[in-house]
C-alpha cells in the first residue's frame, strides 16, 4: 500500500511539473505574440508617434523588438526551467 501511494505522489508530482511547464510555455507564447503580432501590427498605429531609434516604435517593434524580445524569452525559459527541474527533482 505505501508503494501504492508512492506511485500517486510520484505522479501528482509529474502532473504539477508538466502543469507548470505547460503554464510557462503558454505564457511565454502569450508574451512573444503580443510584441510581435501585436506591437509590430496590430497597435502599430497607436504607438507610431513614440520615436526610438530615429524611427517608430510600431516598425521598431516590427524589425528588432520581437526578435529581441524571443532572445530574451529564450534564455528566461531555461533559467526557470532549470529552477523548476531542481523543484521536481529532475535536474540533469
Amino acid at each position: 500500500m505505501k508503494k501504492g501511494g508512492q506511485a500517486l505522489s510520484d505522479q501528482d508530482s509529474a502532473n504539477a511539473y508538466w502543469k507548470a511547464n505547460l503554464r510557462l510555455i503558454t505564457w511565454s507564447l502569450v508574451i512573444w505574440a503580443l510584441a510581435s503580432f501585436g506591437f509590430g501590427i496590430l497597435l502599430r498605429p497607436m504607438i507610431s508617434g513614440i520615436a526610438v531609434g530615429g524611427t517608430d516604435l510600431g516598425f521598431w517593434f516590427a524589425q528588432q523588438g520581437s526578435i529581441l524580445v524571443f532572445l530574451v524569452l529564450i534564455f528566461f525559459y531555461a533559467w526557470r526551467m532549470n529552477k523548476l527541474d531542481a523543484e521536481h527533482g529532475v535536474e540533469e
